[in-house]
């Protein structure tokens, strides 16, 4: 079974991702980050790297669910091959930071990934405002995550909404996370495995 954590920068995803495999027992996946070779130019110079980055965010997470589809385990992966089409990749595109030939160029290889590969059995959407994600990403002191646009990181939650909102490849659920302290307060937790424990019930019928 294939489960998915979806949400903005700095949502914490990779940290709710750690906490639930923990619970369950399932094999946690992970965003590829620390090793990804764009990173560090694209927030430097965003239109010059855009497609370079997106292309190998699209790549490894396909790589990423063909694993997951052919595994016989529980996995839950930190962030899904959606939203980089639905959501970073057209935010480049119509903040004028990736072309419209690489954007189409781009769209048309991921509608060729995605006719080969099978959705999440269950998505869950990290909801937060943009003062959380500024939190969490000051907390975390990536470096490179220090020149984050403002208005980059609103066009994005914009976009998750839009996208969650109409989101229809299965099933998910929806995590308000301003207000919840995974690591402090395990109160908060039980919220998250409620809402798992009720939607996984109608799956295993």
């Amino acid at each position: 079974m294939h489960i998915a954590v979806a949400g903005n920068i700095g949502s914490g995803k990779t940290t709710i991702t750690k906490l639930i495999a923990k619970n369950y027992g399932w094999t946690p996946q992970f965003e590829t980050v620390d090793n990804n070779p764009y990173l560090n130019d694209f927030y430097d110079d965003m239109q010059r790297w855009s497609f370079n980055l997106q292309i190998f965010f699209l790549n490894k997470r396909f790589q990423q669910v063909l694993d997951i589809n052919r595994s016989h385990k529980v996995i839950i992966q930190d962030r899904t091959i959606y939203e980089d089409a639905h959501i970073f990749a057209p935010n480049l595109h119509s903040m004028g930071l990736m072309n419209t030939r690489d954007f189409n160029n781009y769209i048309d290889l991921f509608n060729l990934m995605t006719s080969v590969i099978k959705a999440p059995d269950l998505l869950i959407y990290l909801k937060a405002s943009v003062p959380t994600l500024v939190k969490q990403i000051q907390k975390r002191g990536r470096e490179y995550e220090s020149s984050i646009r403002l208005d980059y990181l609103s066009n994005l939650n914009d976009r998750y909404e839009a996208w969650i909102s109409s989101y229809n490849e299965g099933k998910y659920i929806v995590i308000e996370v301003d207000d919840l302290d995974f690591i402090g307060n395990p109160a908060d937790l039980s919220v998250v495995y409620n809402k798992i424990d009720a939607t996984l019930n109608g799956l295993f019928k």
